[in-house]
């Protein structure tokens, strides 16, 4: 069962077509990734899934739903432009945030209670947006985006602005929301984030896809049988790797090509056979980032 859908969505503006007949589902109860370098058209794709603009084509799906201008009171969207009112106090803008997500008054403020003390950020209740530094201000913007209890949860650079300590307290509540059935959509440049956060990916460029998937099987599809080998001590000089290539070579390891044909299981097997005292022995798998920067070159 999907979350979201979406059926080959264009969108149009005077000169540039920022969607181009993108199709891709979410899964329900899943962290996906919406990847792509900027001006892809990821924004775009964003503001027509909370329907602050709609696309000219294409069909869009929520919850089995055709999308309309209710289920955005299902979703959290936190935009990587900040949008909150610095005039306004904290308390204050979260209850008219939340009000405006169709809370009444009394759960408005039992929620901001508890977000407040869980954060341990009560004595900022009174505070001005304003005088909140750019990371504390991203705490209560995240505050914003959740208290409604969203079925979707859509996170533009989320850890922008904030430090370690914090950046680690608001991925272990995004884990934890994805635990209790939250679907989340994770929108970043950040690829290293990707690889530790998202379990499924759509990227984008040019407002095209280019590469959907599970990131563990888009890893393994991406991979070129490169193998890791290092040892206890130097590199045997005797050994002979005529089906193999060496790609590259330190006093202690090497990194080899596998001939396709070949098994890499006969390299190992040559090695210990040849007496090589081996310490480690893996494949490298590409990152995320490899592969991104490789889809939007080709």
């Amino acid at each position: 069962m999907n979350i979201l859908e979406l059926h080959d969505v264009v969108k149009e503006y005077k000169t540039n077509t920022a969607v181009d007949h993108v199709s891709f589902a979410v899964p329900k109860g899943k962290i996906f990734g919406l990847l792509g370098p900027n001006g892809a058209g990821k924004t775009s794709l964003i503001r027509i899934i909370t329907t602050i603009t709609m696309a000219d084509r294409g069909k869009i799906l929520f919850d089995g739903e055709e999308l309309d201008f209710n289920h955005p009171h299902e979703i959290g969207y936190l935009p990587e432009e900040r949008g909150l009112y610095k005039k306004m106090k904290v308390y204050e803008q979260l209850k008219y945030l939340g009000q405006l997500k169709g809370l009444s008054s009394a759960e408005c403020s039992k929620r901001i209670n508890f977000w407040l003390k869980k954060f341990d950020i009560e004595s900022w209740k009174s505070k001005k947006i304003e005088e909140l530094s750019k990371g504390m201000q991203q705490k209560i913007q995240f505050i914003a985006t959740v208290l409604h209890d969203p079925k979707l949860l859509i996170l533009d650079e989320p850890f922008s602005g904030l430090d370690p300590i914090n950046t680690n307290l608001i991925k272990d509540e995004i884990a934890d929301m994805n635990r209790r059935g939250v679907s989340i959509i994770f929108s970043t440049h950040r690829m290293e984030q990707v690889e530790e956060i998202c379990e499924e990916i759509v990227m984008i460029n040019n407002g095209k896809k280019v590469l959907e998937g599970n990131v563990d099987q888009i890893k393994e599809k991406f991979k070129k049988n490169h193998f890791y080998i290092s040892f206890n001590s130097s590199v045997p000089d005797h050994i002979s790797l005529d089906n193999f290539s060496i790609i590259e070579k330190s006093d202690s390891a090497i990194t080899v090509a596998v001939t396709e044909g070949h098994h890499p299981n006969i390299l190992l097997k040559y090695l210990l056979n040849e007496g090589a005292d081996i310490k480690s022995y893996h494949e490298i798998l590409p990152s995320i980032n490899e592969i991104f920067i490789e889809r939007v070159k080709a």
